[in-house]
């Protein structure tokens, strides 16, 4: 594999490690906090952050000459995938909201497909989301349809974060698409958060939650994400992605005392071989 791969691998997986912790934090502060109000100081906070962190105040002058369609379409996505998640997951069990969702980036894996022998591996992480996925608590009370809507429509607001994130990179502006991408999402929720709930919103109480959220949920890994997009195809994007269900189990697991099933153990073992296997054979294309 060569190096630029491996880097990549490595952004993406320190990436879902930090986004899943994150959202087992979330979920606990919904017991306090409406999934909107966190989306929104995830967000506001997350845009001050990186545009310090990023000095993106060097891009203003080139905003005028920038492509703005791809770029409005990537902070909607980034929006609403954000926003539609995080209701999910205050409706449905991180596991279940976690597999839904990733149903979206694997639409695109398929879709991606050139060669026949890369069913094989799409096929695998397809099984291993399956497994992963407690179905048997359709029936149960903590199952929830609205949620699961909002999980398959989060996941299509993923796809489509991965096919403008690439749009993105080809302009040249590196991290600060970023930094302009959380600042449209922050400056559209903001204020619809502050005439919904005012008072949680402006409570200085809980903005530490909101900057420690913004850095393990946004700052972090969005920024790998845009440097693995670099490096990586969609097909090889969106199937190493199926790391995500699986790491999210292990945090719901650590964080939330969540139970991980035998069935959910060979979810993982599939999930894992399956994004080995599609990162060694686009190594080999590459070669």
């Amino acid at each position: 594999m060569q190096n630029s791969q491996l880097l990549a691998v490595m952004f993406m997986v320190l990436s879902m490690i930090a986004y899943q912790i994150s959202a087992s934090f979330a979920k606990q502060l919904f017991e306090v906090l409406d999934p909107l109000t966190v989306v929104t100081l995830r967000l506001c906070f997350a845009s001050i952050i990186i545009f310090v962190m990023f000095r993106s105040w060097k891009i203003i002058k080139r905003l005028p000459d920038l492509k703005w369609k791809d770029l409005l379409l990537y902070s909607g996505s980034v929006c609403l995938m954000n926003v539609l998640f995080y209701s999910s997951l205050g409706l449905l069990p991180q596991g279940i909201a976690v597999g839904i969702e990733f149903l979206g980036p694997l639409t695109l894996a398929l879709l991606s497909i050139q060669q026949k022998s890369d069913y094989l591996w799409v096929v695998l992480a397809i099984f291993g989301i399956a497994l992963m996925v407690p179905w048997h608590d359709a029936a149960g009370h903590n199952f929830s349809y609205l949620g699961a809507f909002f999980a398959l429509a989060a996941g299509a607001c993923w796809a489509l974060y991965i096919y403008y994130g690439q749009r993105v990179v080809r302009q040249n502006i590196g991290l600060h698409a970023l930094t302009i991408a959380i600042a449209l999402s922050a400056m559209v929720l903001l204020p619809i958060t502050a005439i919904r709930n005012p008072t949680q919103l402006f409570d200085t109480q809980y903005w530490i939650y909101g900057i420690l959220i913004a850095l393990l949920a946004t700052a972090i890994p969005y920024a790998l994400d845009l440097m693995a997009l670099k490096r990586l195809s969609k097909l090889s994007y969106g199937t190493l992605s199926s790391l995500s269900p699986a790491i999210g189990a292990i945090a719901g697991m650590v964080l939330l005392k969540e139970h991980i099933t035998v069935f959910q153990v060979i979810a993982l073992v599939c999930i894992m071989l399956a994004s080995i296997g599609v990162t060694l054979r686009s190594s080999k294309s590459i070669d």
